[in-house]
């Protein structure tokens, strides 16, 4: 049992999505820290500045549309950076491995076509010498 255990463990998968998730997280601190720091205030100043920037009040209900402003731009930068550092590279990668592969030749028939195409070309052959 811990065998097994240890194999799955083990496999490149389960390590490479370790990686991913910790890669992951790392980036998306970056980018929580860098809204904070930067598009949050850009929203307060734009959206009436002060403490308050970016939200309004109905009956007593604040509403906070700066901090959907901020997380429509964090999905917007993580999408970005996810295509373009991850994304077109492996569909460039995966389109030059397929050119060098050259042409792709066809699988061969199964036993049975094999067989079947055998038997017609002699059935051919027969009728050919006899007639």
């Amino acid at each position: 049992m811990l065998k097994g255990f240890r194999d799955f463990i083990m496999r490149g998968n389960v390590i490479e999505l370790a990686v991913a998730v910790a890669i992951g997280t790392a980036f998306t601190a970056l980018v929580t820290q860098f809204g904070n720091s930067f598009i949050k205030p850009l929203v307060a100043v734009f959206a009436g500045g002060g403490a308050a920037g970016g939200t309004f009040v109905v009956s007593g209900q604040r509403f906070d549309y700066g901090a959907f402003i901020n997380a429509v731009i964090f999905f917007l930068i993580t999408a970005a950076v996810i295509y373009f550092l991850v994304v077109a590279p492996y569909n460039a990668f995966e389109a030059r491995r397929k050119r060098g592969q050259g042409p792709v030749d066809p699988p061969p028939p199964p036993d049975d076509v094999v067989l079947l195409t055998e038997i017609r070309d002699l059935l051919r052959e027969q009728q050919g010498h006899s007639v």
